[in-house]
């Protein structure tokens, strides 16, 4: 049975009848990007708008644009677009939207231009399915792909979720997705920080441009105020999330905490919010202060002044520099170039 099926009728925005009947939902509404730094809050925020009803329920994220597409030349050649369907379908991707892979084929094959036009077509045959008129995503890093998701899907209204930098380095370095250069393995912390940093900075240089399509959640706000907080979320997107209905619900992360500390989840003492109090190595959390320090105190997080007791670790003259330098490049080649398509090289099993 899937996860759609298991919601109670009454608590769901389609039906099985319906969906089997193929009806059309009535016109697409203005699909959603929840987007941020890995381990911000996303995938908790999802959840809650496929709770609250109306959205196709699809648990996963789409990775389209940041590691499905890059891998291909443009998708206006046929020989590309059988490509890029083939690496899709052999995927979970394909999987978990529960599509006749016939019917999705032919729609790709015949429609499809881009890769905001393959998530579109795909996205919309599952709203007809589930007889829901609209959509989200929450690919987190597809917050360096803003300019071409909203190119290509122009009604894209966008969310960037933002978390204190200091619980998301912990928890990035806990699950090891932010890889220092080899001379900086100790400082991995630093390095998620630095991360957290560069992908905060890129979704707010993406605001200045867009203004009105894109609202910045914080992950604090929405967990200690889910009700305010979800209030002006609805009011962004136009849709009714009502918090009694996502609890009752309770896709996902919304009843099953999605963490990198899943003892703090079997004893009972999850707090996700100021980890970092007690979670980095002695002078670990004053090095990243001093890297970060003055974007978090932008933001509105307090720092602390140094702790004048202990030594913070040694960090490098120029190494934000460095890794900017690095990771704008990477981006780059990956956006721009054909090398990218070597970067991004993936295959089913990693998607």
């Amino acid at each position: 049975m899937s996860v759609r099926e298991q919601i109670p009728v009454g608590e769901r925005s389609f039906d099985a009848a319906v969906r089997s009947s193929g009806s059309r939902p009535k016109q697409m509404r203005p699909p959603v990007f929840i987007v941020g730094s890995p381990r911000s809050g996303t995938t908790l925020l999802y959840h809650m708008l496929l709770s609250a009803g109306g959205f196709v329920v699809y648990l996963t994220e789409s990775k389209v644009f940041d590691l499905v597409f890059p891998q291909f030349p443009s998708l206006s050649s046929p020989k590309n677009r059988r490509k890029a369907l083939d690496l899709w379908l052999q995927s979970k991707l394909f999987t978990l939207t529960e599509l006749e892979k016939s019917h999705i084929e032919s729609r790709i094959l015949k429609d499809c231009r881009s890769g905001g036009d393959f998530l579109r077509i795909v996205m919309e045959e599952m709203a007809v399915e589930q007889n829901v008129n609209r959509w989200a995503e929450n690919t987190p890093e597809h917050i360096l792909h803003l300019d071409t998701i909203k190119k290509e899907i122009p009604d894209a209204l966008v969310i960037h979720m933002i978390r204190d930098g200091r619980d998301v380095a912990l928890s990035l370095h806990k699950k090891g997705w932010v890889q220092p250069f080899p001379w900086d393995k100790k400082r991995g912390a630093l390095v998620a920080g630095l991360y957290w940093e560069w992908l905060l900075d890129k979704g707010r240089e993406y605001q200045r441009k867009v203004g009105r399509d894109y609202l910045e959640v914080r992950y604090e706000q929405l967990v200690s105020h889910p009700v305010e907080t979800l209030a002006q979320i609805s009011r962004f997107i136009d849709h009714d999330l009502d918090y009694q209905q996502i609890q009752r619900v309770g896709i996902g992360s919304v009843s099953e905490p999605n963490t990198s500390f899943e003892g703090e989840s079997s004893s009972g003492t999850f707090d996700p919010v100021g980890r970092w109090r007690k979670g980095f190595a002695v002078g670990e959390l004053g090095a990243l202060e001093g890297l970060i320090g003055p974007t978090l105190e932008n933001l509105g997080y307090p720092v602390a002044p140094p702790d004048t007791s202990r030594s913070p670790q040694r960090t490098p003259k120029g190494m934000r520099a460095v890794y900017r330098i690095y990771w704008d490049f990477k981006l780059w080649l990956k956006i721009k170039t054909p090398l990218g398509r070597v970067l991004v090289k993936a295959d089913p099993t990693d998607l």
